[in-house]
């Protein structure tokens, strides 16, 4: 195609855009629901006949400009979208809209704010997917008008479910978009940011964003989204969403969630006005999915391993998901498994692991039968399809922690079964779960123990023929009794209901040799039972209190670390030491009184037992009395004050004493040092010296021996000059005599000389 044909096409589909804009617009206003109202319940008797009739008769007023109430709407078709959503929402599939979709849409395309809560597996993503492409179209978004919409999840590995579902309803818009996770470095990011249209992201990766990225621009946002708004509320992210809603301006927001809230305060935060509370399971008989089987077993915490094992040999045809409270106890019960070898494929997930990883991890498990153990990081929005059992080892936090958890099987009508282990110690979220305002309709089943296969000593070989699981046994049993000192809901979690006896079980549940030094928890071992009912106490544990919210600030979410010590505060009352309670009552009338009064008589006429002995750090101070020599009291810092000041602290005469012994020590040393100097250069030049009169000497003999081949008088003459040096060096005097000697002889020679040459 030409260019000048292409432009013409263009143009042309610019102008039908323009003209569908208008076309949505003026339906979206005359049709739009009225506030706080809901969609009826779709009708039974519907075909597929009555639907496409009911399409077309929509699409034929619209056409003659009359626009029907899209509010009870049930298929896709039948709401105010434009074409290419609508065709993109038939190729992908979507027909029939799901109940949180009906409610929802319509009111979302009226530009009002939802607060949106269903249960999982019913579609939520689709009911914000849709309201955001049409916002941004109708609004005649494109690249380069920037960033149009925001939205947010927990998760990298839901913000790229989210992200694939936007690429598969939106692929025939221009809209341009991306995944920010952990995926692709922050530097490749910085340079893209500014050019897309949709984001979606977590609140850390955003927040990263706004203090480093330059000119990231956000002023034109046109539709902000929350997707599992309750975490994102109360939790760990809460100050990363305030950062995040004081850079942007108030624009549409959408909050969707599996349990929502209602509170003031949390609405406020995140400036939401006027929000249409759409919750369409809100008179829904159960919390969970209708076709969700639910079950719980009363299981020791020292069997919890066996009772897991024994289940999966059980089901080994089966798709399985096991949830654990912490990283080490995901990566230790995976390795023991793996090496035991169960007869099926096992998988391990958790928040230690890289974007890529956990993506292909995902992605294996949804395509095969295997076990995956994983932390909460794989309870919230995350679609896998066919999950036959969702497995609890350890107790979830709260009710809708564990609504969230089960709610990754069963999903968009289909059956799944769950099953939660809980310690006899935990038998109060039993009771949370299956009270009137939880839904959750759980059955309790008695576990057989004559098929409970015991795998302690399984356990045990292998960690001692691998001794590196050893020590990663000994973390998760830490991070394990860490994730319920930790938590702020006491009447289910209190690690006083155990005992040191449960401890020891439950590390030789995990094949360690010795139970593990747990710093955080101590245990009063000589208090007899009696005396702990007497007083009202029946806890056999004192757990040292400290600040359950800051620690649980300092260990996030499924990245629990056993590195993180936690230092208790000191104690200084008995009360704050073993959790007494009730010993003080209300005064009461009559009998009662009479007999609160025996019962504190018998206390205290009962003969005390040896204690340790306790230091009152409440005590006076300088109790101790002291006399002088007259009898009269002295008080003890007085004395102290006599006894030292009784003579003078300082001495100037020892101190210019003992400075001049100490000048003249230094004196003395400094002449030896001189003088071990002066000797030392001394000798550096005599030896000196003496190399230089050894090489002169070397010299002369040389000479000596060159004039040897010349006249006698000459080797004379040189010879004498040698004796007479040889004269002057020697003090021996037998050599002098000879010298002597050797000089007459030689005047005697030169006389005779001189007379042959006179004659």
């Amino acid at each position: 195609m030409r260019r000048p044909q292409r432009r013409l096409v263009a143009k042309q589909g610019r102008s039908q855009d323009a003209d569908e804009i208008r076309l949505l617009e003026a339906w979206v206003d005359a049709g739009k629901p009225r506030p706080g109202t809901k969609p009826p319940p779709p009708s039974e008797s519907s075909s597929a006949a009555d639907a496409r009739r009911i399409a077309r008769a929509v699409a034929a007023k619209a056409a003659a400009g009359e626009y029907s109430e899209y509010g009870a709407c049930t298929r896709f078709d039948e709401l105010p979208l434009s074409k290419k959503t609508k065709d993109a929402l038939r190729k992908a599939g979507y027909k029939e809209m799901s109940e949180i979709q009906r409610a929802a849409i319509p009111h979302a395309l009226c530009g009002r704010d939802i607060l949106g809560a269903a249960k999982t597996g019913s579609g939520k993503t689709l009911a914000f997917v849709i309201p955001v492409l049409e916002k941004l179209y109708r609004a005649k978004w494109s690249k380069e008008d920037g960033v149009g919409c925001i939205i947010i999840s927990p998760t990298n590995d839901l913000a790229g479910q989210i992200w694939d579902v936007i690429r598969k309803v939106g692929k025939l818009h221009g809209f341009s978009g991306g995944a920010i996770v952990k995926r692709t470095g922050i530097d490749d990011e910085k340079e893209l940011i500014n050019r897309l249209n949709i984001i979606v992201c977590t609140p850390g990766r955003l927040v990263q964003h706004f203090d480093e990225t330059p000119n990231f621009d956000c002023s034109q946002l046109q539709i902000l989204v929350l997707d599992e708004a309750d975490q994102m509320l109360h939790r760990d992210f809460q100050s990363q969403v305030d950062i995040i809603i004081s850079q942007i301006p108030k624009v549409q927001t959408l909050l969707f969630s599996a349990t929502q809230t209602k509170s003031i305060k949390d609405l406020a935060r995140v400036n939401l006005k006027n929000p249409e509370y759409i919750s369409v399971h809100e008179q829904a008989s159960t919390a969970t999915p209708d076709n969700l089987e639910q079950c719980a077993m009363i299981v020791p915490l020292e069997q919890k391993l066996n009772m897991l094992w024994s289940f999966i040999r059980r089901h080994l045809k089966s798709k399985i998901l096991v949830f654990l409270s912490s990283v080490k106890q995901v990566k230790f019960v995976y390795e023991i498994f793996k090496k035991l070898r169960p007869g099926i494929p096992l998988k391990c997930m958790h928040g230690r692991m890289k974007y890529e990883v956990q993506q292909a991890i995902v992605a294996e498990f949804n395509e095969s039968t295997s076990v995956m153990f994983s932390t909460d990081i794989f309870a919230r929005g995350l679609d896998i399809g066919d999950v036959d059992w969702v497995v609890q080892v350890d107790c979830p936090d709260s009710v809708a922690s564990y609504i969230h958890r089960v709610g990754r099987t069963a999903r968009y009508n289909k059956r799944g079964k769950s099953l939660i282990f809980l310690c006899p110690e935990e038998e109060r979220m039993l009771e949370k779960l299956k009270a009137t305002e939880s839904k959750i309709p759980i059955n309790v089943k008695k576990p057989k123990v004559e098929l409970l296969d015991q795998i302690s000593q399984n356990i045990a070989a292998m960690l001692v023929k691998f001794p590196n699981l050893q020590q990663l046994g000994k973390r998760a049993f830490v991070t394990y009794l860490k994730s319920v000192y930790i938590q702020k809901d006491k009447e289910v979690f209190d690690l006083s209901r155990f005992s040191a006896e449960n401890f020891a079980a439950y590390a030789s549940s995990l094949g360690l040799p010795v139970t593990p030094k747990i710093r955080f928890v101590s245990h009063k071992k000589n208090a007899s039972k009696k005396d702990m009912e007497d007083i009202g106490v029946k806890q056999k544990a004192k757990v040292i209190e400290i600040n359950p919210q800051a620690n649980r600030d300092m260990l996030v979410d499924d990245e629990l670390d056993d590195d993180d010590i936690l230092k208790p505060k000191k104690a200084t009352t008995d009360a704050n030491i073993y959790g007494l309670h009730g010993i003080l009552s209300p005064k009461a009338s009559g009998t009662d009184t009479n007999m609160e009064s025996e019962k504190v008589k018998e206390l205290v006429d009962r003969p005390l037992k040896k204690k340790k002995l306790k230091i009152n750090v409440h005590r006076p101070v300088g109790i101790r009395v002291k006399y002088d020599d007259e009898g009269n009291a002295i008080d003890p810092l007085a004395s102290l004050a006599e006894e030292v000041g009784s003579e003078g602290v300082i001495h100037k005469d020892k101190i210019s004493q003992r400075y001049a012994e100490m000048l003249r020590e230094m004196q003395e040393d400094d002449k030896e040092d001189k003088a071990q100097h002066k000797k030392s250069l001394h000798e550096k030049k005599l030896q000196k010296k003496l190399k230089l009169k050894r090489k002169r000497q070397e010299e002369t003999d040389a000479v000596s021996e060159d004039s040897g081949s010349e006249s006698d008088t000459g080797g004379q003459n040189m010879s004498y000059k040698g004796k007479k040096k040889y004269l002057n060096d020697s003090d021996d005097d037998e050599g002098g005599d000879e010298a002597k000697k050797l000089l007459a002889q030689q005047e005697a020679l030169a006389l005779k000389l001189l007379g042959k040459m006179h004659d």
